[in-house]
């Protein structure tokens, strides 16, 4: 039982710290993982399609916040008026013969209804960061975690969770929770996500191990279509509460002090491979929506990872030693080469000149907005380790 109720509380619930960040500018905590990872220059290139339907599982979501509202998906079998001239998103039917009665936006797996309010922040900031990332893109918000019930129950939420998103056609599932307890039943919900082609991208863990030696799951199930994501800090380095593992990680992007919504119209920090699993599900979102005919999730990570920018911090810390470059996936998408600049045709030249000759930095326009609207507002330390 220990196990199986960490597997649901390790990434998501043991963050206990909450305070005042007093002299801290906020453009700098949003700009140096944007610059991090090169998105505004990728955001010259796209910024995403509403198309793309990411779910996110997670604590539930403010979907009123004015960051998030205009990207929550809108399911059309629950909206309109039905045979009787009632509103399908409140006339208490299962409209589109779903199993789910007015699902409108997504479904709360804690209380079995409609209701996706977030009352610890976390799945909101996580929303946050994938719109943050990829702003034109569509979030269906999916509740599983009840602090109350057992570490069973929750994770036979999770299990309903991604069943629920396969059966809905989300492109991409972002999966920011965990833990050392693998599940038959969960790792077959991912396997039949995969079959409907959805990628899976996974936190690594905040368990401070070597998920070579001891495994965290989902992420390390060994499905083709999950991609296991470490945190790094603004130094590059991997975070001392990141799990990592030279045969089960697949890459590293921004986790450390990170800022994005929280429920109630507010900004704030947290920390963790959450947030990065967040950051590599809006780079995703981006390709997909830059490529429309690429729908293989293995093809997908292998372009994230080989695409990545070389970080010799992360020798001996994951598969391929690289980090998030959002441009270089998007530019470097059909190039047989690696961050190295090995391929198998002599063009390392070329690669040379790519991480040389990238659009100058410039924040986008919702980054801009993340600015004005966080400007006045406390901003808020959680420590998810």
């Amino acid at each position: 039982m220990i196990a199986l109720i960490k597997h649901v509380v390790s990434l998501i619930l043991v963050s206990s710290v909450s305070v005042a960040i007093a002299g801290t500018k906020t453009e700098e905590i949003l700009s140096w993982p944007l610059q991090m990872t090169n998105a505004p220059s990728a955001w010259q290139l796209t910024q995403g399609d509403p198309n793309i339907l990411v779910a996110i599982i997670d604590t539930g979501a403010d979907i009123g916040h004015p960051f998030l509202n205009e990207n929550i998906w809108v399911n059309p079998g629950e909206i309109g008026e039905d045979s009787a001239g009632r509103n399908k998103s409140k006339n208490g039917i299962d409209d589109d013969n779903n199993g789910f009665i007015d699902d409108v936006h997504g479904w709360n797996f804690v209380s079995n209804n409609n209701d996706l309010s977030d009352e610890h922040g976390h799945g909101t900031h996580v929303a946050g960061i994938v719109k943050n990332t990829a702003p034109n893109v569509r979030l269906m918000i999916l509740k599983y975690f009840n602090p109350k019930a057992s570490g069973a129950t929750n994770l036979a939420n999770t299990i309903k969770a991604i069943q629920y998103a396969t059966k809905m056609n989300a492109r991409i599932i972002n999966y920011s929770g965990g833990g050392q307890e693998k599940s038959k039943e969960e790792e077959r919900a991912i396997l039949e996500a995969h079959h409907q082609k959805i990628l899976f991208i996974a936190a690594a863990g905040n368990e401070k191990t070597n998920s070579d030696e001891k495994g965290f799951y989902p992420a390390n199930y060994g499905l083709s279509n999950i991609a296991s994501v470490t945190a790094i800090d603004e130094q590059r380095a991997i975070l001392p509460s990141s799990n990592f593992g030279i045969k089960t990680v697949d890459l590293a992007a921004p986790g450390k002090n990170i800022s994005s919504s929280l429920p109630g119209g507010r900004f704030g920090l947290m920390t963790g491979t959450s947030q990065a699993t967040a950051f590599v599900t809006g780079a995703a979102a981006l390709l997909m929506s830059h490529n429309t005919n690429l729908n293989d999730p293995e093809k997908i990570i292998s372009i994230l990872v080989k695409t990545g920018f070389k970080n010799e911090k992360l020798s001996e810390k994951t598969k391929s030693e690289t980090q998030l470059d959002i441009y270089r996936t998007l530019v470097m998408k059909d190039q047989d080469q690696d961050a190295f600049g090995q391929s198998e045709s002599p063009s390392e030249s070329s690669s040379s000149e790519l991480l040389t000759e990238e659009l100058p930095f410039k924040i986008g326009s919702n980054a801009k907005k993340l600015l004005s609207k966080s400007a006045n507002q406390s901003v808020l330390l959680e420590e998810l380790y």
